[in-house]
């Protein structure tokens, strides 16, 4: 498949507004191009449960949050946990902040597997303090261990602030998917902050569609990623 998948993480209801809020956000990004998005979690179960509620009645976006959602993060090493999600039809998510993270998930793989019919997504976070750079370079020395992980794993990149731009594009080169939002990006540009979650889907479709890769809608974005169908 040679579509992009574009996750929206906005900073959420929690801190920047109301449920509602968060809706219309979620709405706006699947109109744009978004297939997913990205949830906080919080501290409230009760909260989270709404607002899982709200975005399945709203959206067709696949929903990223904890055991609720139809995407989970999950610990590169953690293989109860890996296998927990997958029994409950979950798809786990394997966030990586280092080259540390990918080893540990390359041994997990080749101890348990993928399960039959579906796959492995990994999501690069760049440029957290202590981890990988938000450069091209560390998109590309990702993606090349990438590679040799099972066939039918995936991979989408966001990088933090001025990581922004590089590891887009190069995400884009290089075969993977994107993650855009004001929980990991705050400047748009030089001397210009981000409006609002919508701009950076907007900007990451368009260079989707420049790339050819044009952005996946969420039914296709789920059969990539092993998605089961509400």
């Amino acid at each position: 498949m040679t579509g992009t998948l574009i996750t929206v993480a906005p900073t959420g209801a929690d801190t920047a507004g109301s449920l509602a809020a968060l809706v219309a956000t979620a709405k706006e990004s699947e109109a744009l191009g978004a297939a997913a998005i990205d949830v906080p979690t919080g501290d409230d179960p009760g909260r989270l449960r709404e607002t899982v509620a709200a975005l399945r009645e709203s959206t067709g976006l696949i929903i990223r949050a904890g055991a609720g959602g139809e995407m989970a993060l999950c610990p590169p090493g953690d293989a109860a946990a890996y296998s927990l999600l997958w029994e409950r039809g979950v798809v786990p998510v394997h966030q990586i902040v280092d080259a540390a993270g990918l080893d540990v998930l390359r041994r997990l793989l080749d101890e348990r597997g993928l399960p039959a019919g579906r796959g492995v997504h990994v999501e690069l976070v760049l440029g957290v303090p202590g981890g990988m750079p938000g450069t091209a370079a560390a998109v590309v020395a990702c993606e090349r261990v990438i590679r040799d992980l099972p066939p039918g794993t995936t991979f989408s990149a966001t990088g933090l602030d001025r990581g922004t731009l590089p590891v887009m594009l190069t995400a884009l080169a290089t075969g993977g998917h994107l993650r855009v939002g004001t929980r990991d990006t705050l400047s748009y540009a030089e001397n210009r902050p981000v409006d609002s979650d919508m701009q950076l889907v907007a900007r990451a479709v368009g260079f989707a569609q420049l790339a050819q890769r044009p952005p996946l809608t969420s039914a296709q974005a789920r059969d990539l990623l092993g998605v089961p169908p509400r």
